[in-house]
């Protein structure tokens, strides 16, 4: 039976466990080490030696994704829902027009997208998602 792994990211503070667990791994798989990760699923990170620290970034992504669907240039505000805030029917579209400019834009796969984030690092933006979600199954309420 073959096994396949297309990468495997290993991390520890102890040197001397990091360089046995890869020659015990290279004795029983063929691999390649390429060396220090700067990226790891869309995830960047990022290193502070002296301090001891490991950071993850999801910057890279969440721009990658904004560009996607052409709101990279969108303002940027460090609460995207506030208190007060009001969701619902009436931000639907009204008209054919309305409708066809939000299918332009698939809201599945953005929030699907978001999701991912969320999930794997910022818990920031599980409120949003939560928001975004409601409106998934049908969100040009086609169906009226």
């Amino acid at each position: 039976m073959d096994l396949y792994v297309d990468d495997i990211l290993l991390a520890s503070k102890d040197m001397t466990l990091l360089l046995e667990t890869k020659r015990f791994l290279s004795s029983k798989f063929d691999m390649k080490d390429l060396g220090e990760a700067a990226y790891v699923l869309g995830i960047q990170i990022h290193r502070d030696r002296a301090k001891c620290a490991l950071g993850l970034s999801h910057k890279t992504y969440i721009e990658k994704v904004l560009k996607k669907y052409n709101k990279h240039k969108c303002s940027a505000s460090p609460a995207p829902i506030v208190k007060g805030d009001n969701f619902g029917e009436f931000q639907c579209p009204n008209n054919e027009y309305e409708a066809s400019q939000m299918r332009a834009v698939p809201h599945t796969l953005v929030v699907g997208n978001f999701m991912y984030a969320q999930v794997c690092r910022h818990l920031d933006l599980a409120f949003v998602t939560k928001m975004l979600g409601r409106y998934q199954p049908n969100p040009t309420l086609e169906s009226r």
